[in-house]
Parts: C-alpha cells; structure tokens; sequence
C-alpha cells in the first residue's frame, strides 16, 4: 500500500508547515475496521478509549472501557480508541502510506467513530497526522496556527480552543487524506455517521531531548575537567560576571557536547515504547532454541519500537529504550524487519546463516520485541 505522492514536494512544502488535501488518496478504500469492530475494541479493559459527547457549547468526555449501553445516547457523539494497530494488523499497515516519514516518528493509528454532528470540538495537536477518512463523511474545517499561549475553554478534560477563526473547508469521503501539521487549528464535524483513521507522527520533546543528552553527558565528562580562562582579561569591577565569562562558559560547555564518545541519548529517547510487552520465560526461551534450528518466521511485537543508526563501520540497534552495538553485517536484516515488521523466506535464511545476526535476533527475544516461530 502506497501514497500517489510527491513526497519530495510534499515534505519541502509542507510536512510541518501547512495542511494539505489529498482527494482520493486510497482509491476504492475499504476500512479495515467497522464501527461495531471498534467498539467491541472499546469494550476492552487495557484498550485506552474516550467518547466526546457535543453539548450546545461545550463537549464533555468519558473514559472507557465501556458498555453497550454507552453507545447509546441523545446527544451528538464520538468514539476514540487509541493504539488501534497494536491490535489489528489491517490498521497497521495503513502507515504504510506514509512510509517516507521516518518509522520512529510513529505514534499510533487513533480510530474514531462519530455519529451525525459528533465532533471532538475546535482544538489543535502538538504532532502531525494524517486524517484518513473510512466510512461516511466528515467536514474538517480548519483555522488559525496556535501555540500554548492560545485560550482554551475552562475544561478540565479537554484542550477546546476558546476562539475559533475558520479559513478553510474540506468535506472529506472514503479514501481521502487531510494532513494537519502541528499547531495549526482544525475541527471536524461528522456528515451522517462515519469513521476516520488518525495516522499520527509524534516527535520527542524538546526538554526530554535535553535531559537525556545531559545525563548521558554527565556519564562521560571526567569530574576532574574544570571551567578554564586562559588570556582571561583583568576585573575592573568587583564582583562582575562579565560577558565575555559567559561566553567562555557557554564555549566549554559546547566544546564538552560536541566531544562526547556517545549519541546513544536519541535513539533510546525515541524507540521507549508506550506500551510494554511483557517477558514471558518459557517463550523466550523456546525462541532461542529456535535460533539454533530452522526457522519460519520472525515478526516485530506490536508496540515495540526498533532503530538504528550506522557510525564508524558498526550498526547502533535501538530496541525499546535499549542500544547494542553490531557489526554491519545485519544491516539487511535490520532494515528488512524495521519495514515489513517480519522476516522470512529467503530474507530470514539469509539471516539464520550470519552468526552476528542470529545474536542480534537473541537481543531482541529477550526484549520482548520479537516472536520467533
């Protein structure tokens, strides 16, 4: 499954800057997921899940799991259920679409159910997503670029902008894609009842960024290394801390980052995965004695977040918060099972012959990453 894109254009153009209307994106699209399919999904007690309920002027919001009972209601109303590729593989190989984006920059595919009029009100996101529309239509209308100075309604629950200026509108049918990059305000509004897949690309914040290179800085930097002056120029005034001391402090601090041994911070910032898979014994171990044999197939844990980085003639792998260092050797391996999420036939025979790539697929068991058969 693929974008008819230019995506050169489009990231030049757009990706983070404006909105774009892609009509008929996914020609004869067919949604992997009905509406009673989700809310089955909502029913569930680990499936994160909200219904928006439209009031005169204002939405209220509830928390699942919920009932059938839930879905019945007098006012205007919709279904969120996040995370939805963790559990059907149909909906995860929607991201497909945008594969051009780098994979790490995956949140999760969101599904909402609206019934006619159900909207989640005027608000704006801090990621960009990719609004593809299922069944029925929905209107999208979009509005003014907001910041976290912008007014929000007095509600606890929800981030409703207080003020909404409209300078464009779309109504969107099956197979069509609006992208909305971050920031920008933009409120949907369900024609008759409809779903839409909320394909959403989050990006690390600034602040963990920061922190995390700090602390991996900390981890390197010899505590014996003191701030130093040499050609310091005399004081004139007692007591002064002078711009060019300010200077010299931010230099050596620049030249401490830009000499540390490790860049390791990023990738395991970026491959934590939000929802943990947990280690299960018996299982890892019965994959490990499938290293040692034949094997059919391999496939990425939904949930699990893998990366990598080529420096210096070795691959740093990312596996859910975790670096290891391989030889370049199991680079096709690695881009093969960050693509497809799978490995097999003649890709995983390949792989089962190279001894550094059997040992990165044991690291990987072990972080629960992967399933083995």
């Amino acid at each position: 499954m693929k974008l008819e894109l230019d995506t050169d254009k489009f990231l030049k153009q757009y990706w983070q800057q404006k909105p774009l209307l892609i009509r008929n994106a996914v020609p004869n699209f067919v949604p992997p997921i009905d509406a009673n399919e989700l809310a089955g999904l909502a029913m569930e007690d680990e499936i994160e899940s909200r219904i928006i309920e439209t009031h005169t002027d204002n939405w209220s919001l509830q928390h699942g799991p919920f009932k059938e009972a839930d879905f019945s209601r007098d006012l205007p109303w919709t279904l969120l259920v996040q995370s939805v590729d963790l559990y059907v593989q149909e909906v995860a190989e929607l991201l497909q679409l945008v594969a051009f984006i780098p994979n790490w920059r995956v949140d999760d595919v969101m599904v909402s159910y609206a019934v006619n009029g159900g909207s989640v009100g005027p608000h704006y996101d801090n990621y960009d997503v990719f609004l593809l529309q299922g069944e029925g239509t929905r209107q999208w209308r979009l509005g003014q670029t907001c910041d976290s100075s912008s007014a929000l309604l007095p509600n606890d629950d929800l981030r409703i902008l207080d003020h909404f200026d409209c300078y464009e509108e779309y109504t969107l049918g099956p197979g069509d894609i609006l992208y909305m990059p971050p920031g920008v305000a933009h409120w949907g509004i369900a024609q008759g009842e409809c779903t839409t897949f909320s394909l959403g690309f989050r990006a690390p914040r600034v602040n963990d960024m920061l922190s995390r290179q700090v602390d991996e800085l900390l981890e390197q930097i010899d505590p014996e290394d003191f701030y130093t002056d040499v050609g310091l120029s005399p004081a004139q005034r007692a007591g002064e801390i002078r711009d060019e001391d300010l200077q010299r402090a931010t230099r050596v601090l620049q030249a401490a980052i830009e000499h540390s041994a490790s860049q390791r911070w990023f990738g395991e910032l970026l491959t934590e995965p939000g929802y943990t898979n947990e280690v299960i014994e018996e299982e890892v171990a019965q994959g490990l004695e499938l290293l040692k044999g034949e094997l059919s197939l391999v496939t990425l844990l939904p949930g699990s977040k893998l990366a990598w980085r080529e420096c210096g003639g070795h691959i740093e792998v990312y596996a859910n918060g975790d670096a290891m260092d391989y030889p370049a050797s199991v680079l096709p391996m690695l881009v093969r099972l960050c693509g497809e999420h799978a490995l097999y036939g003649s890709a995983l025979a390949q792989a089962s012959a190279n001894d550094a790539c059997l040992d990165l697929l044991a690291h990987l068991l072990n972080l629960s990453c992967i399933a083995i058969e």
